[in-house]
């Protein structure tokens, strides 16, 4: 027996499993091990480990009565065989069958009923097939849309209804439209915009209802946004504006000299 496996052989339906009953021994060139790679015990890693060693009966078990020999089996049989259990009602054996289903049939399962089976499509649908599912009901199948979904596409999604997904979009969309995510309602999605948005931009945001967003503008706006900013109610607001301030005070008598090449005092 193996480290941290069961140290019970008992099959799905809780009986003790038996060798010297088993059919699957007629099978030629068959492989298993007690406790170890089993299509009759009900620990689904023995049940994988006996298709791993024995994938070519495989497709043989895609309609078994117990759903994860149908999971385990539907990894290793051929694909030839798989759309058949793109309705199966266990979600174990659909989301088996999704990670491996051609793009044809994939695309057939995104309004599929269970969650997990619909983030694993949208985790292989190809690109120019992922919009289907920008408005599913569940956000994290969202998620994985705007973490793939073309760029040019992402100005969809900009408004989910998600603070998450938006925050996603905010770090992958086209700076002309990130612009317009400065004026979202979610200061950890304005934060993600500001990050990537143009210097030019951040003055907008001097007067931004989150002290993080006016800390950006003063450490990276523009000079007359710092000055506005000295006077902020939030303390490293007003800091900041005023160490930049300073920063550029200092520069500014490096690069311009006084009358007569003097440098001013």
């Amino acid at each position: 027996m193996r480290m941290n496996d069961p140290d019970e052989a008992i099959d799905w339906q809780g009986c003790a499993i038996s060798c010297d009953v088993c059919a699957e021994r007629e099978i030629p060139d068959l492989k298993c091990e007690p406790l170890h790679a089993c299509v009759h015990d009900r620990y689904a890693k023995r049940v994988d480990r006996f298709f791993r060693w024995n994938p070519q009966i495989a497709k043989d078990y895609l309609q078994h009565g117990y759903f994860e020999v149908r999971a385990c089996a539907a990894r290793y049989a051929d694909i030839f065989h798989l759309p058949a259990l793109m309705n199966d009602p266990d979600e174990t054996v659909r989301w088996a069958v999704a990670q491996r289903l051609p793009q044809r049939y994939l695309l057939r399962m995104i309004h599929d009923p269970h969650r997990e089976v619909r983030i694993r499509v949208a985790t292989r649908l190809d690109d120019r097939n992922l919009s289907a599912m920008m408005h599913d009901a569940d956000y994290y199948v969202r998620l994985e849309v705007a973490r793939r979904l073309p760029k040019g596409l992402l100005p969809l999604m900009m408004h989910d209804a998600d603070v998450e997904v938006r925050r996603v979009v905010a770090k992958r969309i086209g700076v002309d439209a990130l612009v317009k995510m400065l004026q979202d309602d979610d200061p950890g999605v304005r934060l993600d915009a500001i990050e990537r948005v143009p210097v030019s931009v951040l003055s907008m945001l001097v007067g931004d209802a989150d002290w993080r967003i006016r800390y950006e503008v003063a450490a990276r706006g523009s000079r007359e946004a710092a000055i506005r900013l000295l006077a902020d109610a939030d303390y490293e607001v007003r800091r900041c504006a005023a160490e930049r301030l300073g920063k550029d005070e200092a520069l500014s008598r490096q690069r311009w000299p006084g009358e007569g090449g003097i440098w001013p005092e």
